[in-house]
């Protein structure tokens, strides 16, 4: 009664503490945290290394982009004397020559002809430097992802992950394709722009140019907010996706518990926090160019009253090309180099803040990227060996011997473990000892024969520094055993196989491999020495047979069929459609608990480790399918030192040793005949009695 009373209370506070969090976040929103923030510095920088990876590209890009804007601006040139000296004459002429005029047109025409076939060069180049730069991105991405360790994957959300390899890297294509370009030629037709107005009229280029800063100051404001709230958008659109994932696969679980509303209620708080800052950040960018656009057109009417009353009045007037007074064709002219200018600045604002948008998704696929990788010191190899007549003797080989040994450096004939074994103290001393004296070793000390001797002592560790999950933890497993490890949930099983496989490292203690400190072995080695089944079985998109031969890619068909024979997986495998060939989707979703938990206990098989880890492996499948599956994994079972995790206290009875574990202790140890003549916690369990109570 009081263990039921004790998780109530548990339930009650854990109920409290989010209640209390939903009520923090809330009041966050109201007040504004978290708030809208800037990209980090050297944002921009570092990924300008990665588009002028492709530089001539990149030069035949502004080289194009170039020519494009002066085609743009040469047109105004023409447009004074195609009036003034065209068009004007005509007005009195009874027999107008059109050939100036005829001329004139032909040199627009081949101006613009330029400006086109400059455009497509360009524009087709950009395309290949925008998907490289994706490409490269992804495998950057993807490639650092596989060197994380378990516990960065442990702490952030898949759905966010995700975001980052579709939202993130779309954010950097329109950058690159659309607004980079645009931004370099609207920047070179500004310059064109004002070079043809100081052409016609320096003073009017003046005050066109004070107009101009102006605008931009105000500009300038409205940018640097929208830039703030597109980082905040990207982060909120990552949140939405990894709350999207996690409702998609848990939409059993929603329906089952009538949870629908409340699952939508979190959506909507999560899909408001997204709408307020797109919002606020698209706001800020919309009114950007309505705002340019309008003050250019107070421009252009300025101009056309002032360079009204200028022309009327014949007033002073010099540029680059000489003093004059201005003409009719030089008012329109500049009326419309006005608009040339004028326009080219709406663009830059608008893809500035498309800019600020890239800057938001690329700080978050370099946060990935600058992920701390899983940091692997050790040096001790995993090879192939063939045993001496004296069984010691050991020689290293190529090709597969059935016999592993774990070898070290060059520099290394063990005396450096032995020595640190001898600096040891107390239970740690002797169990160190002792797994030296027992492992089998070469004459020169490098070879050590993989046996499946593994050995905790004293080991404390948690998952934060602040909360301890194991507590002094010792024990041993001798080669071939199989070593049960039951209790609550929460008691720390499933933890002590991460640090055998060294998912997480411990704080305090040592773990011996072979009388080896898994800590100096490489950790791929380490993990392909042990074969894992896992309670949640993840299957993927592939043939039978290819998601079989996953635990070994070397492995002939008929390996991978034999595997499947040995843990009873065989049958139900050639009843599919295609057999072997069928082709699973969705996680398998097509078959049964129960199959699919056989696929991946042939997936272990096939890899033939020396050493199993079953975590709960038959927890969620009916009992006679557990039946089936035990057989297989029997089979499986056999030669080798076998962790099993288990709730279900029937499949642990042949096991050679149980542990029972609570809250990071061990309290009891022994087979099960004589845990239950204990009659303490085991039997407790075994006969259901704890849970009674």
């Amino acid at each position: 009664m009081s263990k039921q009373k004790e998780t109530k209370n548990k339930g009650h506070q854990q109920f409290d503490m989010n209640a209390n969090k939903s009520e923090d976040l809330a009041q966050n929103r109201r007040s504004g945290v978290p708030g809208p923030q800037k990209a980090p510095k050297g944002t921009a920088k570092r990924l300008m290394r990665y588009i002028f990876r492709y530089r001539w590209q990149c030069i035949v890009v502004i080289i194009g982009i170039l020519v494009c804007a002066c085609t743009q601006s040469l047109p105004s040139f023409v447009l004074q004397p195609l009036i003034d000296n065209c068009i004007m004459p005509f007005i009195h002429a009874e027999t107008p020559d059109w050939g100036p005029l005829i001329h004139m047109t032909i040199v627009v025409g081949l101006i613009y002809a330029v400006g086109m076939v400059c455009s497509f060069m360009w524009n087709y180049m950009v395309v290949n430097i925008e998907q490289g730069v994706l490409k490269t991105v992804r495998d950057e991405m993807f490639a650092h992802q596989q060197c994380l360790p378990i516990r960065y994957f442990d702490t952030h959300e898949h759905g966010d992950m995700m975001s980052r390899y579709t939202n993130d890297t779309d954010t950097l294509r329109q950058m690159v394709s659309q607004a980079l370009p645009q931004l370099l030629i609207s920047g070179a037709s500004v310059v064109a722009a004002l070079f043809a107005m100081m052409w016609l009229s320096v003073p009017f280029t003046i005050f066109t140019v004070v107009f101009v800063v102006l605008m931009m100051l105000l500009v300038r404001v409205i940018v640097s907010r929208s830039g703030r709230y597109f980082v905040r958008q990207q982060q909120t659109i990552g949140d939405v996706n990894a709350f999207v994932e996690e409702a998609v696969n848990g939409q059993k679980v929603i329906k089952v518990f009538n949870h629908e509303d409340a699952t939508q209620s979190t959506f909507d708080e999560k899909n408001e926090e997204l709408f307020r800052a797109s919002a606020k950040a698209n706001f800020y960018a919309n009114i950007t160019m309505p705002v340019i656009g309008n003050m250019g057109n107070v421009l252009y009417v300025l101009l056309a009253i002032i360079g009204g009353v200028a022309g009327i009045n014949g007033w002073f007037n010099f540029g680059l090309a000489g003093v004059n007074t201005l003409s009719l064709g030089a008012i329109v002219s500049f009326l419309t180099l006005s608009k040339a200018l004028i326009n080219p600045i709406s663009q830059i604002s608008s893809q500035i803040n498309m800019i600020m948008m890239a800057l938001a998704g690329a700080a978050r696929i370099f946060n990935l990227i600058d992920e701390q990788a899983e940091v692997d010191d050790g040096s001790v190899r995993l090879v192939s060996v063939e045993l001496g007549p004296d069984g010691r003797t050991m020689t290293e080989t190529d090709h597969p011997t059935g016999h592993w040994a774990w070898k070290r450096a060059a520099d290394d004939d063990g005396m450096r473990s032995l020595e640190a074994a001898k600096k040891l103290k107390g239970s740690a001393r002797e169990v160190a000892m002792k797994a030296r004296e027992q492992a089998i070793t070469s004459p020169d000390g490098r070879l050590t024969l993989l046996c499946g001797d593994v050995r905790f002592t004293n080991v404390s560790f948690g998952y934060n520094p602040d909360k301890t999950v194991l507590h002094d933890i010792t024990w041993f497993a001798k080669p071939g055993q199989k070593m049960a490890l039951v209790g609550a949930t929460g008691a720390g099983k499933t933890t002590i196989t991460n640090l055998i496989n060294r998912f997480y490292d411990v704080q305090e203690g040592q773990i011996l491999y072979d009388g080896i400190d898994v800590k100096n072995i490489r950790k791929d080695d380490l993990r392909r020495s042990l074969g894992i089944v896992l309670q949640d079985v993840n299957l993927f998109t592939g043939t039978v047979l290819e998601n079989i031969r996953y635990g070994n890619l070397d492995a002939t068909d008929e390996e991978c069929i034999a595997a499947a024979k040995r843990t009873n997986a065989d049958a139900f495998i050639r009843m599919l459609p295609e057999g072997y060939n069928t082709v699973l989707e969705g996680d398998g979703s097509g078959l049964s608990q129960g199959q699919r938990q056989l696929i991946s206990i042939a997936r272990a098989a096939v890899a033939d480790p020396p050493a199993m880890i079953l975590d709960e492996a038959t927890s969620s499948i009916d009992t006679r399918t557990e039946e089936v599956v035990e057989e297989g994994m029997d089979a499986l079972m056999k030669g080798r030192t076998v962790f099993v995790i288990a709730h279900r206290l029937s499949t642990v009875r042949n096991s050679d040793i149980i542990m029972v574990l609570d809250h990071g202790r061990i309290i009891e140890r022994g087979t099960h005949d004589e845990l239950i003549a204990q009659r303490g916690e085991y039997y407790q369990l075994y006969t259901g009695k704890l849970e009674l109570e």
